[in-house]
């Protein structure tokens, strides 16, 4: 093997790991504050999970519908997610939201717009009125290309193809980070007392995922490692519409755009099934309801020639199709030779984002660990037990701003302590281990992985799968420990997928664990084996914990709401509107 020599060691006062929309709103938000900033991505700066959110950005800015405010938003947050969110978290979303579209377009953001100058919004699944406020279905592109530019003019520093593989600590609190360049191999460590995770979900966990190859758990297994505690581990969103063929492509997103702008879901008998799960909403159900709609129609026996079902938008006017969702017309054309203005869309439920994550403290975006911030879909507690389309974006935006400015104050204030040599050379001794090692190769393992993650905690769950996945988990993360590498260290991506791959299998154990333990049905969280809601269960969340050795899980009661919160959460969007 190649021996990688320690790099000079880098310094700021937030590190920020990950450089989607959450990491660059974090970024820029520090840097506000006077705070000195590193960006680390995994990828090149630009690639980034956020550009899969194609549709909107929900955000009550009320120019559609006037009818929308805050209030609303709340309402419909809380109830997408059947009541488990961090309601403190929900509503500093719905209440911030709106200023982070004018932020966003002060900053370049070319958003749609009405006849009478205001941004557009479309409606989307589970939200009471038209609030998405959207770039055609490209907005997530739009979202990157804005914060990147934002970014790039505050001279924020980025280090671009590089991957942390460890937090560093010094009595109790963090000190750095340690991690390798992808390209090189060289060892690189950065001193900051403040680090903000913004290193998007699991995706990768399981075979048919939305997720782009950096979607490994990366983000909250660093933050399990380092203390960190993990919540709402369970409940995993399906996207209800992912594509279906050609197998290369299988899994990639079809957004929920061509649901709201009026695309209809029909089975193989010409059905348009959705009026049997949700009569009054239909299509526009929420991602819980309309991924299980799929899953359903097709193990029935009325799925498409390719396993999923129908999605067609071929019924409206073919310029209207090209205008609004452009890159649905041209991914179908390229991928599948199916032109949408013309032909239906096959789809089937795929992962696509995971409500759950880091534990984090609702107003500053702490978590226990003092130093350490998340945001994105990094962090938990937002979106309960399902998140509503739309929210990812103003989420990110929303939290990773105030990631950014509380990392900012914390790091400010704080000593900023060398990490030690013995830490260090602890980390490159851990990243290294796999040339050393005799194990099986990584890849076959993620595999197997992957596809018993789909099977066992997929779709529906239920006891003795689970009890099946947590043996094999086991199996699996005994078999992860020694992995082996070979070759160089330059960028070699057997090596990076043994680092990843424990990652993975720590993050399947709490996956499992807690989807084990949560005996209900409650969102994107479905036990066939107990189908009703559980009245206890909806007092709080499953709270995961890592000792170095094992992992626990265990359900933690929420504080108190305010009546005013409560009032708002239970009450109808009418209701809601008008107080």
């Amino acid at each position: 093997m190649t021996t990688t020599t320690t790099s000079q060691i880098h310094e700021a006062d937030v590190l920020i790991i990950g450089a989607g929309g959450a990491g660059l709103r974090a970024a820029i938000e520090a840097a506000a504050q006077g705070a000195r900033v590193a960006v680390i991505c995994k990828s090149l700066l630009g690639k980034a999970h956020t550009i899969v959110a194609e549709g909107g950005i929900a955000a009550a800015v009320g120019s559609v519908d006037p009818r929308d405010n805050w209030k609303v938003h709340f309402h419909d947050t809380m109830q997408g997610g059947k009541f488990v969110n961090n309601w403190r978290m929900a509503q500093l979303h719905a209440q911030e939201s709106p200023e982070e579209i004018r932020n966003l377009e002060l900053w370049g953001a070319l958003f749609d717009r009405t006849e009478k100058g205001g941004v557009m919004q479309r409606l989307f699944g589970g939200h009471t009125y038209k609030r998405l406020v959207h770039v055609g279905d490209r907005t997530g592109l739009e979202l990157i290309r804005t914060l990147q530019d934002k970014a790039v003019a505050e001279r924020i520093q980025v280090f671009m193809e590089t991957t942390i593989t460890k937090l560093l600590k010094h009595d109790g609190k963090i000190c750095g980070a340690a991690g390798y360049v992808r390209e090189t191999g060289r060892f690189i460590v950065f001193k900051a007392p403040a680090v903000v995770i913004a290193a998007g979900g699991s995706g990768r966990i399981y075979s048919v995922t939305s997720n782009s190859w950096e979607g490994t758990a990366d983000g909250q297994a660093l933050a399990f490692r380092a203390g960190a505690e993990l919540m709402d581990m369970e409940f995993i969103q399906f996207h209800p519409t992912g594509m279906v063929w050609p197998h290369s492509v299988r899994g990639i997103l079809v957004t929920e755009s061509v649901r709201g702008e009026g695309g209809h879901l029909t089975n193989s008998l010409g059905e348009r099934f959705m009026e049997r799960y949700d009569k009054e909403r239909m299509e526009l159900s929420t991602r819980d309801v309309v991924a299980r709609a799929i899953y359903t129609e097709v193990k029935e026996g009325r799925g498409s020639p390719h396993g999923g079902a129908y999605l067609s938008i071929a019924h409206l006017p073919a310029d209207f199709v090209k205008r609004k969702l452009p890159s649905m017309h041209e991914q179908f054309l390229a991928f599948a030779k199916v032109d949408i203005t013309k032909e239906p869309m096959e789809v089937y439920p795929t992962t696509h984002y995971h409500m759950g994550g880091i534990r984090v403290d609702g107003d500053s975006t702490a978590t226990n660990v003092p130093g350490l911030f998340a945001a994105g879909e990094s962090a938990a507690g937002l979106h309960g037990a399902n998140r509503l389309g739309g929210n990812s974006l103003s989420d990110l935006l929303v939290f990773g701003a105030r990631a950014g400015r509380y990392a900012a104050q914390y790091a400010l204030g704080a000593e900023h302590i060398t990490p030690s040599a013995e830490e260090i050379a602890l980390a490159e001794h851990e990243a290294q281990a796999p040339f050393e090692a005799t194990g099986e190769n990584p890849f076959a393992l993620q595999e197997e992985m992957q596809n018993m993650m789909m099977s066992e905690v997929g779709v529906y769950r239920v006891e003795e799968k689970l009890k099946n996945a947590l043996n094999q988990i086991r199996d699996l993360q005994e078999r992860a420990a020694n992995v082996r590498a070979t070759g160089s260290v330059m960028y070699n991506p057997v090596w990076h997928t043994a680092l990843d791959v424990k990652n993975m299998a720590l993050i399947a154990e709490t996956i499992a664990q807690s989807a084990h333990l949560r005996t209900e049905s409650r969102g994107a969280h479905s036990r066939v084996d107990f189908p009703n809601y559980d009245a206890n269960l909806q007092k709080g969340n499953m709270v995961a914990r890592y000792d170095g050795q094992n992992v626990t899980v265990a359900f933690v009661e929420q504080p108190p709401m305010p009546q005013e919160l409560h009032d708002l959460t239970y009450n109808k969007p009418e209701v809601a509107a008008a107080a």
